[in-house]
């Protein structure tokens, strides 16, 4: 069903945390959506042979990472189909850029020693630039490339925002924007720029979303 003719039914879409059974799907559709993001470009070296595989590898351990340490992610399923999906993780220093050192064993193996260095020199980089105490961070969102421009990733901040209002601790949640096409979508959801960051040979925005009280 192409993007021109697929309407959803919001009455059918739900928003709700993933299951172990909808990782893989969450994979598929995270590597499409992060393929050409010139950050992941530039981590794991698009212009060196095996570049897809190294992302896949990536995205795969990050998603088995979030499912170990029970962080939340979010995805809106429709009949049964997952559509779109995000990543977040929780005001909990022990899940932050450290990650598990298995994590961090299998990201070597698979990835490389120079794209694991990254990934976390750019998570710590961030973290230093929020000045918040105890908030989320979004590391993923994505929606399915069939069903994109039709509304489906401001039903998916919703479900985030929601979870923001059910979390006693967090004070908001920040995010890395590094495709200009994707600020306006931020912008829109009240995110505002925290400060410009240069990772590697990407420059990138950091921006945050207080939570609303009351």
């Amino acid at each position: 069903m192409s993007k021109a003719t697929y309407q959803p039914d919001i009455n059918d879409i739900r928003a709700v945390y993933l299951g172990a059974d909808d990782l893989k799907v969450a994979a598929s559709i995270l590597y499409n959506a992060y393929f050409d993001d010139p950050l992941f470009n530039d981590i794991f070296e698009i212009d060196r042979e095996g570049y897809e595989s190294r992302l896949r590898s990536a995205i795969r351990e990050e998603l088995n990472a979030f499912w170990d340490a029970k962080q939340p992610m979010i995805g809106l399923f429709e009949q049964g189909r997952l559509l779109a999906v995000a990543c977040l993780i929780s005001p909990d220093a022990a899940f932050g850029a450290g990650r598990y050192w298995h994590w961090r064993l299998k990201m070597l193996l698979t990835t490389g020693f120079l794209g694991t260095k990254q990934m976390i020199y750019k998570e710590e980089k961030v973290r230093e630039s929020i000045s918040a105490k105890d908030y989320h961070m979004l590391s993923f969102i994505a929606v399915h490339p069939d069903h994109q421009d039709i509304g489906l990733g401001h039903i998916l901040m919703r479900g985030i925002i929601g979870l923001l209002q059910e979390d006693n601790k967090t004070e908001g949640v920040g995010v890395f924007v590094t495709l200009p096409k994707c600020l306006s979508f931020f912008v829109d959801a009240n995110f505002e720029l925290v400060k410009e960051l240069e990772v590697g040979q990407i420059t990138g925005k950091v921006m945050f979303r207080k939570k609303i009280n009351g």
